[in-house]
């Protein structure tokens, strides 16, 4: 009788039981602090099949994964995107063994006015908008694209639909940074959460990062100035700390990967479109899931894959930006590696 698979537990005794699955790193913006202009891409044929996306997924579940969230480059942008929506939706069952408790999804929302029902009807609840302004001559100096009437009818679609909303805001110094506290505001009044992220130093995007920086700690002495915040115990799974705001009466995370360190609570894992599964986004250990697949024996090889993550899975990042001209942390971009 062949054992039941066991959890996921790195070398730190970390239980892992959140996956992030990157379904393409194919993006129709080109925010600055994500990429250069000129971008290139994966060739298709490097990239996953939603088959093996599907495989990936139930392979996961087996070991103890109970939520997992579609991320890119933009998912929406990936052809038959829903249908894998669908398939993994099939396994969320919130406290049955070898289930999902949740799936979500992280998008720019220039395509979810046109697939925000399918998502809801698919078993997704809740998702992450990227939007890191709301004026329309800034975002297109951020995104490189004038798309914003594009996400908002897609934020009102989402609202529609029945899917909760986090707003995930990216804190630029001398870009966004005097209109954080509006974007918080404007997402409490419509009823979406909001998180605000210090930009990470992933891949070289043609600028100097130092140069729009912002610290976290920074932006809450604005906020403390401005508002009531009252620390929380919320979780979603995720790396950011919440604080609800008593004028607004909504909810406030905070990720912050340089000034606040996170990683002794990591219970997370990334999987590229091709198929590399990085067990921190800070670093390179990295175990090729692709392979696995296509062995001969796939179940076999999949689950010595994860083992051997579970074992070069770091103790933490040394995420850094903290001088002019600094190189970026590692060289793949963060659509690379998924959000």
């Amino acid at each position: 009788m062949t054992s039941p698979p066991t959890p996921l537990v790195d070398q730190f005794q970390r239980r892992i039981t959140y996956l992030r699955l990157s379904v393409t790193d194919r993006c129709d913006l080109r925010c600055g602090y994500c990429m250069p202009e000129r971008m290139t891409f994966l060739p298709r044929k490097d990239v996953l099949s939603l088959e093996e996306m599907h495989d990936l997924a139930l392979g996961f579940i087996d070991r103890g994964i109970r939520k997992i969230r579609l991320t890119g480059g933009e998912p929406l942008v990936r052809r038959d995107m829903i249908e894998l929506v669908r398939a993994i939706g099939r396994k969320i069952a919130p406290g049955e063994e070898r289930a999902l408790d949740e799936l979500t999804l992280t998008t720019n929302g220039t395509h979810l006015a046109d697939h925000a029902e399918d998502l809801f009807a698919a078993g997704v609840r809740r998702i992450n908008v990227s939007l890191d302004t709301l004026d329309r001559d800034t975002f297109a100096r951020i995104t490189r694209r004038d798309s914003l009437p594009q996400v908002l009818e897609g934020l009102a679609a989402a609202k529609a639909a029945g899917l909760r909303v986090k707003l995930n805001t990216v804190a630029l110094k001398g870009i966004n940074e005097a209109e954080i506290a509006d974007i918080i505001a404007w997402a409490h009044g419509e009823g979406h959460d909001a998180t605000l992220i210090e930009v990470m130093p992933l891949g070289d995007v043609g600028e100097d990062r130092f140069d729009h920086y912002l610290p976290l700690t920074a932006v809450r002495d604005v906020l403390d100035r401005r508002w009531t915040l009252t620390a929380t115990g919320h979780r979603t799974g995720g790396p950011a700390r919440y604080w609800d705001i008593a004028e607004t009466g909504g909810r406030l995370g905070l990720i912050t990967p340089l000034t606040g360190n996170f990683c002794e609570g990591c219970n997370r894992i990334r999987v590229t479109a091709t198929g590399r599964l990085y067990a921190c986004l800070g670093g390179d250990e990295q175990v090729d899931l692709r392979a696995a697949l296509r062995s001969a024996d796939p179940e076999a090889e999949l689950q010595a894959a994860l083992d051997t993550a579970m074992r070069i899975k770091p103790e933490r990042h040394h995420f850094a930006i903290d001088r002019p001209g600094g190189a970026p942390a590692l060289s793949r971009h963060m659509s690379m590696t998924g959000g």
